[in-house]
């Protein structure tokens, strides 16, 4: 039973508090745990420079496993073209050595960042699953548009994934991506273009990922602008009946008590 959990996993000898949208209160981390019973899929979102927020990401891994909770990771963080170097990691079929160049052909913030959720999948022989496309084409939707991609571009998207913005998700975009710097209105549909983009392809490959592993709940790693319940989670539920819990950390003037809904998340990590 997760409620056992209620003793919880500490990280720098505290546990993150968390504010609960549904009632407005702030409640022990174990009392979230408790909450994942019902979910196939707890996204957990980040910004990824923040070395907290993955300790949060571990904690969430760490306590389910603990409770032998059949899981798998599904991380923004690699490609679904890395699967076979993701799956030779985590079986110890490969060094770290070799690993480390599969990690920075995949993602570009420094290894330490997420050293400890990836060894800690390694130890525990958890599946790592990669959810991302190529950045060459999500970069090309950006400058140019989804529909002037090329045809070997195209190749690379899950099939039948589109990418039609509407207002909704435009002002989502906006909310979520304050701080990125748009020069034009164009070039702000571009970007909700390539957005929406990640937010399928990535919904695609995570089920598919569940598909294929049945009877586990998925933890995904994921920058906030894709765990938003907008981001992924929305187009998770477009295409499956998977249910899900959305975590966000709080981040002031974006993502804080009081000015969030279950629109947007399920908890908000106050530390």
């Amino acid at each position: 039973m997760l409620a056992v959990l209620l003793l919880m996993v500490h990280v720098s000898g505290r546990s993150s508090d968390l504010f609960r949208v549904r009632d407005g209160r702030t409640v022990p981390f174990g009392a979230m745990v408790d909450d994942t019973a019902g979910s196939d899929i707890i996204v957990v979102g980040e910004i990824h420079g923040v070395p907290q927020h993955h300790a949060t990401e571990l904690q969430v891994i760490r306590t389910l496993h603990e409770a032998d909770t059949p899981l798998f990771i599904a991380m923004e963080m690699f490609r679904a073209d890395s699967q076979k170097d993701l799956d030779a990691w985590t079986s110890g079929a490969t060094t770290l050595e070799r690993f480390l160049p599969v990690y920075y052909r995949n993602w570009r913030m420094p290894w330490p960042l997420y050293e400890d959720i990836l060894l800690y999948a390694r130890e525990h022989k958890i599946p790592l699953i990669g959810l991302n496309i190529p950045d060459r084409v999500a970069d090309a939707v950006a400058r140019r548009g989804f529909s002037a991609l090329t045809d070997e571009e195209r190749r690379q998207v899950p099939q039948g994934v589109s990418c039609t913005v509407d207002t909704r998700y435009m002002a989502f975009i906006r909310k979520a991506y304050i701080d990125h710097g748009i020069r034009d209105e164009q070039s702000f549909r571009y970007f909700c273009e390539a957005q929406m983009l990640w937010d399928k392809s990535m919904a695609v490959h995570l089920v598919a990922a569940l598909k294929a592993h049945p009877g586990k709940k998925a933890v995904v790693i994921a920058g906030v602008g894709h765990a938003w319940r907008r981001g992924i989670p929305e187009q998770v539920s477009l295409i499956s009946k998977y249910r899900l819990m959305v975590i966000l950390p709080a981040i002031p003037g974006q993502t804080a008590p009081g000015s969030v809904t279950l629109d947007d998340t399920d908890y908000l990590v106050l530390r």
